[in-house]
């Protein structure tokens, strides 16, 4: 197997070479998890997987809850299906709980404090519903006397009540994200053991994002590497593994491809099909790296030319809908500059004010 075919693969997988997908539910359910801290492209991250569905279609599924934004897996904003949140939850609440308590002592901020925080709100969005930090802020202050200096401390005491399993997001109110009490927004029905979930949850990456190696997983997932050994162990029966350029891939042993037609993708930033990989040589060039990735973490939104990345491009709010300005790292014969544009008009009326 060639770097080529590996790229077929995942664009196939990642569901971005044509599905039979109707729900931008489900595109998040099939992929696992999407990372999503910038939450304008995340949006597009489902839009680019699901042909004809629009910007409100997409906040209207996570506004409704069938998607819920919430700090999952690595500490960061994913978006993850409703009939996911609670048994991921459970498996990666406990090995990020540290990280955040660590964060919160580095930021100066007393754990009676967070604490405090935490008692309070689930009173506060029982009896208020669905509010934003900034409202949420203002009950804590006036109703249990929190003093706030600066707005993290409420992202704080908020995100640690996610790992808590007390909040999640919440309807989309005047363009604000709100947030709610997750067993009033997604009840609990079942739980799975920890070796179930493993099991679940390597299924989902090695079928959404395979050919994957286990380091891929290991930082895709933030578990441990025996947890990720005990999940790959456990679905392996029904995934390939094959050793190429030294790196053992793992993938669904009923691989399908789609013809050998040219793909022409723009990705948002931090898409899964760039962000869920531990090494990104398949796809782009050593010397374009630091304008994809910044020293600092930053993933720009990405110009795919059948799998690999070949330019960059920007989001620009104009009267009528956000558009896509691209730029390419080389100079580009006109006709794959205009092999893109199907792919700019279709992010162009996903964005399309309503």
């Amino acid at each position: 197997m060639k770097t080529a075919d590996i790229l077929k693969i995942r664009l196939y997988n990642q569901l971005l070479a044509g599905n039979q997908l109707t729900r931008p539910a489900e595109i998040v359910s099939w992929l696992g998890a999407m990372q999503s801290q910038n939450y304008e492209m995340a949006k597009w991250g489902i839009g680019a997987r699901l042909p004809g569905v629009t910007n409100k279609q997409v906040e209207e599924a996570v506004s409704t809850g069938e998607i819920i934004r919430t700090h999952i897996l690595r500490p960061t904003w994913h978006f993850v299906a409703a009939e996911d949140i609670h048994w991921m939850h459970e498996l990666s609440a406990p090995r990020l709980k540290p990280t955040f308590v660590s964060y919160d002592k580095m930021r100066g901020m007393e754990e009676d404090f967070i604490q405090k925080g935490l008692k309070a709100l689930p009173g506060i969005l029982d009896k208020y519903g669905h509010l934003t930090r900034e409202e949420i802020a203002e009950h804590l202050t006036t109703s249990h006397g929190l003093r706030f200096v600066e707005n993290h401390n409420v992202k704080n005491i908020l995100s640690r009540a996610e790992l808590e399993g007390i909040v999640c997001n919440g309807e989309i109110r005047e363009n604000k994200q709100t947030y709610a009490l997750l067993h009033q927004r997604v009840p609990k029905t079942y739980s799975l053991s920890k070796e179930e979930a493993l099991e679940r949850l390597a299924r989902k990456y090695f079928s959404s994002h395979g050919p994957a190696t286990l380091d891929d997983f290991l930082w895709w997932s933030g578990l441990t590497k025996t947890d990720v050994r005990k999940g790959i162990e456990a679905i392996k029966h029904d995934f390939v593994c094959e050793e190429i350029n030294g790196k053992t891939y793992w993938m669904p042993n009923n691989i399908q491809t789609p013809a050998g037609k040219k793909s022409t993708v723009l990705l948002p930033a931090f898409d899964e099909y760039v962000v869920s990989y531990k090494y990104r040589e398949e796809i782009i060039d050593e010397a374009y790296y630091r304008k994809v990735l910044t020293i600092n973490g930053i993933f720009s939104p990405t110009v795919h030319y059948n799998g690999k990345i070949v330019g960059t491009w920007k989001r620009v709010v104009k009267k009528k809908g956000a558009e896509a300005e691209l730029s390419f790292f080389e100079t580009t014969p006109e006709k794959v500059h205009s092999a893109f544009d199907k792919a700019v008009k279709a992010y162009n009326k996903f964005n399309i004010f309503p």
